[in-house]
């Protein structure tokens, strides 16, 4: 059942991702579909782990599962974050790669803190 989960998961995770890349179709500049799916996938992982964090851990296993390893982990974009921050590197446009990568660092931590604290119990069971 678990890989079950984590591959449905997965899948939409991946759908979803790929739906917003059409939305935001990369252009030179800021690649504003990776940096809103990693901003995403962290709030989203942040809620689940909070929430899980609340409940009986034997109850919420295929959520964990389903949600935080399957979506957010099809959903969110690490690799294309590197790669897109090497085009940028490659385009010589050093503000935007200070710009894309500590933004996307800072806010992906704030953000993942913010759905585990809307949710989740005291920082202490993170």
């Amino acid at each position: 059942m678990t890989f079950l989960s984590v591959f449905i998961g997965g899948g939409l995770g991946s759908l979803a991702r790929y739906a917003l890349g059409l939305i935001f179709p990369y252009r030179e500049g800021f690649p504003t579909a990776t940096f809103f799916a990693n901003l995403a996938a962290a709030f989203v992982l942040g809620l689940t782990i909070g929430w899980i964090a609340k409940m009986d851990a034997g109850s919420s296993n295929q959520i964990k599962w389903f949600l935080a390893t399957g979506f957010c982990g099809g959903f969110s974009t690490f690799s294309t974050f590197s790669l897109e921050t090497l085009q940028l590197v490659k385009q010589q446009q050093w503000t935007m790669v200070c710009i894309y990568v500590s933004m996307s660092v800072v806010l992906s931590v704030l953000l993942l803190a913010l759905g585990y604290f809307i949710v989740g119990p005291s920082f202490s069971k993170l």
